[in-house]
């Protein structure tokens, strides 16, 4: 069973719910939520490094991170060494994402996708493997 980890501002807040409860429904997958969990404004990054933090020492095995444009919430997990966040807003762009990056977090911009294409972005991030190879090579270089 894979642990994915959730964190949001208030514009990603009904998208993670709505994922949240996509996931449950399957038998692969138990939900760690690291807020936030109302409509009321708030800041991402107090979502964000949780998430990160969870992600980096193996308590989650992948995580999705939600905001309006997804560039916030991603600039701020990927402040994290361990951290190779994407941000998907395709399900090419997402595959990629796995296989040539190793992608353990999926950030997503809740005001540009609808929930049938988030569904498919989230599928693929959560079951497409890396690729390693010459990839591995390359993202080995990203740490400062």
């Amino acid at each position: 069973m894979k642990i994915i980890g959730f964190a949001n501002d208030h514009a990603g807040f009904e998208l993670k719910e709505k994922l949240k409860k996509y996931l449950s429904e399957k038998d692969d997958f138990q939900i760690k939520d690291f807020g936030c969990n109302s409509l009321e404004s708030c800041d991402y990054p107090d979502f964000a490094h949780l998430l990160a933090t969870a992600v980096e020492n193996n308590e989650c095995d992948f995580g999705i991170a939600i905001c309006g444009t997804g560039n916030g919430i991603n600039m701020t997990v990927n402040k994290h060494q361990k951290i190779r966040s994407a941000l998907c807003w395709a399900p090419e762009i997402t595959v990629l994402a796995r296989q040539h990056n190793n992608a353990n977090i999926c950030a997503l911009p809740a005001r540009y996708l609808d929930f049938e294409t988030t569904v498919k972005i989230i599928d693929l991030f959560l079951s497409v493997d890396f690729e390693g190879g010459r990839h591995l090579n390359r993202i080995n270089k990203i740490p400062c």
